[in-house]
């Protein structure tokens, strides 16, 4: 049996090829409100980086390969999505706002007990899920396992209950 990966290991970025990189920087940055912590084009390199709260990079965008590319037709291999996580509902629910303010369509949202998350889709096809886990003792068992759930449904606009009427 082999030796459990270490408890504190995380995900640090995702890296995503983009056919538009001025389209996809703004994307990120306009619409799901990352810093721009690099762009590329203003140093001879065709990549941006974005971040939230400072880390030098959460999202990684490049053209490298994929300049004028297309994305993959459905039914091929690839990314599903990545998951961007909020640190609480309301949080969430200024995302959602924000992506419904600058026109973009939710895909879909979900409440499987452990989170509730929506899904999208940037410029370049890439899959996103919105999302922000539940408190950890209100989604694990006594001995601290996940409590999956079937997923129910969850409109994206219900979310912005959350924000009253700020």
């Amino acid at each position: 049996m082999s030796e459990s990966i270490h408890p504190e290991v995380r995900i640090g970025h995702a890296h995503l090829r983009v056919v538009d990189l001025r389209r996809a920087t703004d994307f990120y940055h306009d619409v799901l409100g990352f810093d721009i912590t690099l762009y590329g084009p203003d140093t001879g390199l065709d990549a941006a980086s974005l971040s939230a709260g400072g880390y030098h990079h959460h999202i990684g965008l490049n053209t490298w390969d994929s300049a004028g590319g297309t994305p993959p037709p459905p039914g091929h291999t690839g990314l599903y999505h990545i998951a961007i996580l909020y640190p609480d509902r309301r949080e969430l629910a200024k995302a959602v706002k924000r992506v419904l303010d600058h026109g973009h369509i939710f895909t879909g949202g979900q409440d499987d007990n452990l989170s509730e998350s929506v899904y999208l889709s940037d410029p370049d096809g890439n899959g996103l899920e919105l999302t922000y886990d539940r408190p950890r003792e209100r989604w694990t068992d006594e001995q601290g396992k996940p409590i999956f759930e079937m997923p129910k449904k969850l409109n994206p606009e219900d979310l912005l209950e959350e924000l009253g009427s700020d």
